[in-house]
């Protein structure tokens, strides 16, 4: 499985390059589906090992891309390190979400989602800061240095890429860690865990602040991209829903299934389904998530381990 990994990201850094330099097009999907994958990994692991569904991971999303623009153009910060400091600033604000850590089920995800519209609002009204509903233009891009002229546009894909696998990094160094054995343990019985020592409320908190600064940065990188933020567009519902259909679709209790199934499901929606239903293409996403959740739980990538470990058996 390992040797898989490293041919698959082999192929993502020095084959898919090849195709897509000459295509703009595809290109720009192409980053546009990694960084849908940007939320849903960090969407997964607090999911998966938080134990906690949220329906607001566009306030950090849109933290993260309006701290990052304002702190290049205002404060002029090199927009490499101001992408990071994004995230920072970002999971800085779900401070502000912790008590809703005392909350569990769907009125955690209904708080989160509450939280999301409280960051919105608040982007609008700072216009002298924000510039309210008109946005901001002009954002500064990602620096020569990524978009030399050996890349030939290709500088955003390979930062983003760079960026969403080392989330899965991340995600699989927690989930092998003390603390990802704590939380497996505190999804079976929280009570349990308190007796024998181990904070929940604690660790629940650390998931939050990482996924937030994990979405933040995701959020930073898009905002070098587009050039332009408004509070609709970065603090949009999408930001949410979308990140969750791709986690589940891909598979959100494994590592790359998140990645995974963010890219497939956004290329084909943007190539397929919108091509046959321009205005209700997303009603077919409804209808796959659903497929996906009866028929295949566990995702996408769950089934290829099966089928690979039913032939080595047979």
């Amino acid at each position: 499985m390992k040797k898989l990994i490293w041919v698959a990201i082999a192929l993502l850094y020095l084959v898919v390059p090849f195709f897509l330099k000459d295509n703009s097009y595809i290109l720009s999907l192409t980053v546009s589906s990694l960084i849908v994958a940007g939320v849903a990994v960090p969407w997964a692991l607090l999911g998966n090992l938080g134990g906690m569904v949220s329906f607001g991971h566009a306030a950090f999303f849109g933290m993260g891309a309006y701290a990052s623009a304002l702190l290049t153009m205002k404060a002029g910060l090199p927009v490499l390190l101001a992408i990071p400091a994004g995230g920072v600033v970002a999971s800085i604000a779900s401070l502000a979400m912790l008590p809703a850590l005392r909350l569990s089920g769907p009125y955690f995800a209904l708080a989160i989602l509450a939280y999301a519209h409280i960051f919105k609002i608040l982007a609008t009204e700072f216009t002298s800061l924000t510039g309210g509903s008109a946005g901001i233009s002009s954002i500064p891009g990602l620096p020569s240095l990524v978009q030399a002229d050996f890349l030939t546009g290709l500088g955003p894909y390979l930062l983003g890429l760079t960026i969403v696998l080392l989330f899965c990094v991340v995600y699989a160094w927690v989930r092998k860690s003390h603390y990802g054995i704590a939380l497996r343990a505190m999804h079976d019985s929280e009570d349990a865990t308190r007796v024998v020592g181990v904070n929940s409320v604690l660790l629940k908190s650390w998931m939050l602040l990482l996924s937030a600064f994990m979405t933040g940065t995701i959020g930073a990188f898009n905002a070098h991209i587009i050039n332009f933020l408004e509070p609709d567009y970065a603090f949009n519902s999408s930001w949410s829903v979308l990140p969750i259909v791709a986690a589940i679709f891909g598979g959100y209790r494994t590592i790359t299934g998140p990645m995974v199934g963010a890219i497939v499901i956004y290329l084909v929606d943007q190539l397929f389904f919108k091509a046959v239903l321009s205005s209700g293409h997303q009603i077919v996403l409804g209808i796959v998530l659903a497929a996906m959740i009866l028929f295949a739980p566990d995702g996408l990538l769950t089934i290829f381990k099966k089928r690979n470990t039913g032939g080595q058996h047979a």
